[in-house]
């Protein structure tokens, strides 16, 4: 049976660590300094990521999530020198909208789990941060400074990480190749729009989702904005409007 991660190189010291074999097609990065290594998100925890990790560095890891969603901190529990942001510190604290019957049946869903995997065992992550991220907060991991953009829409804490120097943005689950989910309760699509143009207006050299293809069109930031300002223009942008398809991507209102 193939491996459950798949690790590709983005550069010379950037990587991700994916779980293919999840419907979600989950996409973890590492990005190594000089001083320290940074992971954006440690995916679903099916299976131990840190084993993985210590492949890539041998530098004291920080790990951050874009968001506290179980498919972005199912790893955290390896590492426990972690940053969040302050708007979803709750969520690690026992207040997270979903039940865990929710999240297990999502853990499960449409996915080639490995032998031995009990889903009855599975547990979303708890916890207090090391340091509490707030918009415009700088990760220095040596050599490299990792800017954090509050971009919610999403969810409430949703970050996105911007590495100008490189012209890297790792978008979370803001902006992929596939269907943006924006219909759940805690999400806000007027908010999605603004950290859609935000984004879209940095000079951005590649986008590094955390789902689905890894190709990501150079055109595709714009092509999101434009999607969400007609969709404000006709009166669509806000919960129950429904699916809205522009070929490569959907919105899901």
């Amino acid at each position: 049976m193939k491996d459950w991660y798949t690790i590709e190189q983005i550069d010379n010291d950037t990587f991700s660590i994916s779980e293919y074999r999840h419907w979600e097609e989950s996409h973890n990065y590492l990005l190594n300094g000089d001083k320290y290594s940074l992971l954006i998100d440690t995916g679903l925890g099916i299976e131990n990521i840190l084993e993985q990790v210590q492949k890539l560095t041998d530098k004291p890891v920080i790990a951050v999530a874009t968001h506290i969603h179980w498919d972005h901190i199912g790893g955290h529990k390896y590492f426990p020198n972690f940053y969040a942001h302050e708007a979803e510190i709750n969520w690690l604290n026992g207040e997270f909208p979903l039940t865990m019957e929710q999240i297990k049946g999502y853990v499960v869903e449409d996915c080639d789990l490995p032998d031995g995997f009990d889903v009855e065992q599975y547990e979303f992550f708890q916890g207090m941060p090391t340091k509490i991220l707030k918009d415009g907060d700088t990760i220095d991991i040596g050599g490299r400074q990792i800017e954090v953009l509050h971009t919610p829409g999403h969810s409430p804490g949703h970050m996105c990480f911007y590495e100008k120097e490189r012209g890297l943005l790792f978008t979370g689950d803001l902006v992929y190749i596939g269907t943006l989910f924006a219909y759940y309760p805690s999400t806000d699509p007027v908010a999605y729009l603004s950290s859609i143009q935000r984004v879209a207006a940095l000079p951005v050299q590649k986008v590094l989702p955390a789902h689905h293809d890894l190709n990501v069109p150079d055109t595709i930031l714009a092509d999101m904005e434009k999607a969400f300002l007609e969709l404000q223009a006709s009166g669509k942008l806000h919960h129950g409007s429904g699916t809205h398809d522009y070929g490569y991507f959907s919105i899901w209102f």
